[in-house]
């Protein structure tokens, strides 16, 4: 017989489900990742670094030092859970540098033309990694012991950067065995000073710009969305519709599977459109991003009326969350948009906001569904992630941009007036883009 209990421990929450047997209390099997509450305000920091250092080191580096984390692990949870709090704390350290430099990255090695579906391809990858450690945890943990998932991921992740240190340089400028045609050909594509340049950063300008606030709003919704189908499906499954682990996991999995194709085509689809003589750029952001939070939220609200019936749900669900890839290409884009310069600034202060409901959505999902687990319960918690998506839907319509903002350089500014917040969204002044 199993029964839910969602634990709560100082910087990381987990979700567990036991299994009673006569011999024992019960086992624990985790049905979904643990959360580490990541130090926030690194990720403006490690943007920050990343537009002036480059993303070369800022990454592999946070692998690096993930896979180190991750093999002493084992060790650690053999003294004291508080040595396990402390490394996983450690990592969401690294990878609050990680995210940001990632753009930093794009921004010096992608021509605009292309940047769309540069950042699906790369992030497609967290989406296809999450499935395959999940599969592959369940795999090693089955067959070599718990220990070894961790020892497996972490070999894997210090090999790779090895390869990482190899082949990844910061720009085309730095990398020592690119051709000078494939150089010169990449550097008149990307207007992008160099790394060693280190521009001075419009702080008063970004944060009381209208563009940047609705690009942050944007991905706090479909970090939301996307947080309460990570961390709740396997807990809905097992609530309403009753499956067992083995199923559960399956098909938990399978809408990420879809949302990684999905990604791919999203991101083809909205450089195709945005392509010179076609639509503007700030009218495929809004388009697809819109698509992103709308089509899940009905998605969402749908399921709750579905009653018990299984094939329906589960194919709703899976909609739902592929159609969220419509929303993450373009979101996750957007500041290469406002700013090649400072786009890792701009993604550490998105991921910083976005990182709010990522630890939000699975405290309102438990705090609804922990004591009473019921379709009605359930009903509730898409209720509110469609709520927060519209809000992102409106906000983002009324002031978001996929254009260069004017502050965009190195020059120095007048104060900023309340109407600059608006005026900043506006192309011309007092008209909105669609």
């Amino acid at each position: 017989m199993y029964t839910r209990k969602l634990t709560k421990v100082p910087n990381f929450i987990c979700t567990v489900l036991y299994t009673s047997n006569s011999n024992s209390a019960g086992r624990i099997r985790i049905a979904n990742n643990l959360i580490v509450h990541r130090m926030v305000l690194l990720q403006i920091l490690g943007g920050w670094v990343a537009d002036r250092l480059g993303g070369r080191w800022l990454f592999g580096g946070g692998i690096l030092w993930c896979s180190v984390l991750t093999l002493l692990t084992p060790a650690a949870a053999q003294s004291d859970v508080t040595a396990v709090i402390g490394l996983r704390v450690l990592e969401g350290m690294f990878l609050g540098f990680m995210y940001p430099a990632t753009l930093a990255l794009l921004s010096r090695w992608t021509p605009e033309s292309q940047t769309t579906r540069s950042v699906a391809i790369v992030f497609s990858g967290q989406q296809f990694g999450t499935v395959v450690a999940i599969l592959l945890a369940g795999f090693l943990a089955e067959h070599g012991g718990w220990p070894s998932t961790f020892y497996v991921c972490g070999t894997i992740g210090l090999v790779w950067s090895a390869f990482w240190f190899l082949l990844c340089y910061s720009s085309p400028s730095a990398h020592p065995r690119i051709s000078a045609a494939e150089r010169q050909y990449l550097e008149e594509l990307i207007d992008m000073p160099n790394v060693v340049e280190k521009p001075k950063t419009p702080w008063n300008r970004m944060f009381t710009s209208g563009p940047v606030w609705a690009y942050c709003v944007a991905k706090f919704a479909q970090s939301w969305g996307y947080h309460t189908m990570l961390e709740g499906l396997p807990l809905f499954y097992f609530d309403v519709l009753g499956f067992n682990m083995a199923l559960n996991g399956l098909l938990a999995s399978l809408p990420f599977v879809a949302a990684f194709f999905m990604l791919l085509v999203t991101g083809q689809v909205s450089d195709l459109l945005r392509a010179p003589g076609r639509i503007s750029k700030t009218t495929v952001r809004k388009l697809f991003i819109s698509c992103g939070l709308v089509l899940p939220s009905v998605f969402f609200i749908l399921s709750g009326f579905l009653g018990c019936q299984r094939v329906p749900v589960v194919l709703t669900l899976i909609t739902a969350v592929v159609c969220e890839a419509f929303a993450w290409s373009n979101v996750s884009a957007n500041s290469l948009d406002l700013s090649l310069t400072h786009a890792a600034t701009l993604l550490g202060i998105a991921h910083t906001v976005a990182t709010v409901a990522r630890i939000s959505a699975p405290q309102v999902m438990g705090a609804l569904t922990y004591q009473q687990p019921s379709r009605a319960q359930w009903q509730n918690v898409f209720y509110i992630t469609a709520a927060v998506e519209w809000l992102g839907i409106i906000v983002y319509l009324l002031l978001g941009s996929g254009e260069p903002q004017n502050w965009d350089d190195n020059e120095q500014y007048p104060p900023v007036t309340f109407n600059d917040v608006f005026q900043d969204a506006c192309m011309p002044p007092g008209r909105w883009i669609w």
